[in-house]
């Protein structure tokens, strides 16, 4: 018989040692099973909201001043006010630094005159940039379907100022991101980012001019409800293992991101985005990169290659219309205001929250270019083709990265969510308590 006061020294996780006495055991056991009891409508609807809503972000493992062999200094009023609100700042820098020089130029060139016949892009950028912060999709992604389908607005001119306003706001979020210090994947920012600095110079020397207006229009729509589908392919592997970054990194995982890059630069030059869902598929298809990562990531390669664009289009072609220079004006308050914000409220939701908004867009877009274009029969046979053919490949891609699973060290670790490591502190807690009472009774 075991006295309910015996106290017995355990061993927590083979670190920790603590001294439990069996009632406390007992105590915390039956904690563990109240809490796995079904939960009440309020305790679900919180735990919903936790999860896909405030999942939290994913930082950088390692700051600054954890980095060895620098002499320990007593931080100074700037340096503990720059890491007590460093969210705050991240958030605040960018639209303050676009805001003074854009105030100075249209006090200067009178651009409010503008508004009153410019007025529609601004609205339509403040749900686009938000989109484009916050997902894996550029804010071209929602400008362009919407100019060229709804407002009946040519393609080149849409496609222009989708690079132009992204290179306000997707750096802007870019900015945001960096100054948080959360999570990327470096190896696609360098190496697609090579790819597709070349792809965008070949599509919009080559390509573009090929392309009818009707076939920009339903290409674009086709490509990204392809990719959305590839999205929920992804997302109907339960439980998958994820990584932070490119596991057992080599040449030939190189090359496939240059060529990953270079497709995207080919989309991206006559549709104005395009590399970031490249990157995204291929990192979270291939790679299994956790999709919070290769969203942040693709928002910083977006960022830099809209630049690369931009300034093809505007000193190399010089052939931005006036157009589309006016609608950039206009909607520079508003995309560095909103893409902060989407990138920031973007690095705490979940995953799933992310890939539902991508599932709706996509979608209504596609039924709305059908709607809209009226595609000619041969047109309409090619975009199911570019659909079924990319979900093909998607589909490809996704057993390549399981099989890719299974060559890493750790492949037969358990996954490394939350559950399993609550699941396997508790079964800790339980041998634990075994191997007190035992030692009680000995």
């Amino acid at each position: 018989m075991v006295a309910t006061n015996t106290v017995a020294p355990v061993v927590i996780n083979g670190t920790t040692e603590v001294t439990l006495s069996v009632p406390e055991l007992n105590r915390q056991s039956s904690r563990y099973e109240i809490s796995t009891q079904t939960l009440g409508t309020k305790e679900k609807i919180f735990k919903f909201v936790k999860k896909y809503l405030c999942e939290g972000q994913k930082f950088a493992e390692k700051e600054d001043s954890e980095v060895s062999g620098g002499v320990a200094q007593k931080p100074d009023w700037f340096d503990t006010f720059g890491v007590k609100h460093r969210k705050l700042l991240a958030f605040l820098i960018p639209p303050i630094f676009m805001w003074i020089w854009w105030w100075a130029y249209a006090i200067a060139h009178n651009v409010f005159a503008l508004y009153a016949t410019r007025y529609s892009l601004p609205i339509v950028m403040a749900f686009g940039s938000f989109i484009g912060g916050m997902t894996c999709e550029g804010s071209g992604a929602v400008a362009f379907p919407i100019m060229t389908l709804f407002l009946h607005i040519n393609p080149t001119i849409a496609r222009d100022f989708a690079i132009m306003i992204q290179s306000c706001g997707m750096t802007s979020a870019s900015f945001t991101i960096l100054f948080m210090r959360v999570a990327l994947e470096w190896h696609s920012i360098i190496f697609c980012s090579i790819g597709a600095t070349v792809g965008i110079v070949i599509g919009m020397e080559y390509v573009d001019p090929l392309l009818s207006k009707e076939q920009k229009k339903m290409f674009f729509v086709s490509i990204w409800f392809a990719f959305a589908c590839a999205l929920f392919l992804l997302n109907t592997q339960k439980k998958r293992k994820t990584y932070f970054n490119i596991q057992m990194f080599t040449g030939w995982k190189a090359i496939l991101l240059v060529a990953t890059g270079f497709v995207g630069g080919i989309l991206t030059s006559f549709a104005g985005t395009g590399v970031c869902i490249c990157s995204f598929s291929v990192l979270t298809l291939v790679f299994n990169i956790s999709e919070k990562i290769a969203t942040q990531t693709s928002i910083i390669l977006m960022a830099g290659n809209t630049l690369v664009a931009f300034f093809w289009r505007a000193k190399i072609n010089g052939d931005i219309s006036d157009e589309a220079w006016e609608y950039w004006k206009c909607t520079i308050p508003i995309s560095v205001i909103v893409g902060p914000l989407g990138a920031f409220i973007g690095s705490y939701v979940h995953r799933q929250t992310l890939a539902w908004a991508v599932y709706v867009l996509e979608l209504v877009a596609l039924v709305g270019g059908f709607i809209i274009v009226k595609p000619s029969w041969t047109l309409t046979a090619i975009c199911i083709a570019i659909i079924a053919g990319g979900f093909a490949f998607f589909f490809f891609l996704s057993k390549l990265g399981l099989y890719l699973l299974t060559t890493y060290p750790d492949h037969n670790l358990p996954t490394n969510s939350s559950n399993i490591r609550t699941q396997t502190s508790f079964a800790n807690l339980r041998s634990t308590k075994i191997d007190a009472v035992d030692s009680a009774g000995s």
